[in-house]
């Protein structure tokens, strides 16, 4: 069984492959078993997928210590890399951030997305100079660890349509660049999606992209063309599961069927075996 610091080596290197690394987001220990039986080298927590699950909307609402407590599930129930989801890091400071970041670390994750968008102020982002700081103590915390902890920093410039449109891409960039010097691995940027900004983003930066994938994304093959180091699902499979179950509720209550269930069911025994 490979450490944790050997994992984290392993999952740093695969941002680095000529090969698009394609992170399925997990929301429970299930769900990231079946990834894994898949053949997925590594996977990638979901923070609005577990919040789901618990009952909550996205944005935050999750605890740390129950986010804290459905990412150790999930990393212990694997032997890939896992990296997780936590948000804006639990915390408005470099000091606390990073201590938040070394208690998801003791789950065993080698990864973390870090984003800037400030929870608390809708379409507001933390400023440059402090994400900065957020980003250079976890890095300096990680490496007391002797782990190299892969930080995938995420803006939202795109994704939440923050400021004058046509200097959107300049912004993001500049954070990208800012946010890479401060110890960052990788950079996430959702919300861009047609292939003049992906592949201008990759130009300008510089460095491994995280694109996040959906009904409006390019194919994964495209994404590769263009220099895309690794994409996410994001809750778009917890969302499909959710949306399977509403189409065999329909069944079940408008058809007095339930054909849906005993077509796509995993078989028992399987579904014991996943966690064997």
């Amino acid at each position: 069984m490979a450490t944790q610091s050997e994992k984290a080596d392993l999952f740093l290197k695969l941002h680095l492959d000529d090969e698009l690394l394609v992170l399925p987001n997990p929301w429970d220990v299930g769900s990231a078993r079946i990834f894994e039986e898949a053949g997925f080298p590594a996977l990638a927590t979901t923070s609005a997928g577990v919040a789901a699950t618990m009952g909550y909307p996205d944005n935050q609402r999750v605890t740390k210590d129950e986010m804290l407590d459905a990412i150790s599930r999930i990393a212990s129930g694997v032997q890939v890399p896992v990296t997780a989801d936590i948000e804006g890091g639990y915390s408005a400071t470099p000091e606390g951030t990073a201590a938040s970041v070394q208690e998801f670390m003791q789950t065993g994750i080698v990864g973390v997305n870090l984003e800037d968008r400030d929870a608390e102020n809708d379409g507001v982002l933390f400023e440059i100079p402090l994400q900065c700081d957020c980003i250079r103590a976890v890095r300096e915390m990680a490496d007391g660890e002797a782990i190299h902890l892969v930080i995938n920093a995420r803006t939202d410039v795109f994704l939440e349509n923050i400021g004058d449109q046509e200097t959107q891409f300049e912004r993001a960039i500049e954070r990208a660049h800012a946010f890479m010097e401060a110890g960052a691995d990788c950079i996430f940027i959702p919300g861009a999606f047609d292939a003049e900004t992906v592949a201008a983003l990759v130009k300008e930066t510089a460095a491994p992209i995280n694109i996040l994938i959906g009904p409006t994304a390019l194919d994964l093959s495209t994404l590769q063309d263009l220099g895309v180091a690794r994409v996410s699902s994001g809750s778009g499979p917890a969302r499909a599961a959710m949306g399977f179950t509403r189409k065999l509720a329909e069944q079940m209550r408008n058809e007095k069927s339930y054909q849906l269930m005993v077509d796509e069911a995993i078989p028992y025994p399987e579904v014991n075996a996943l966690f064997d």
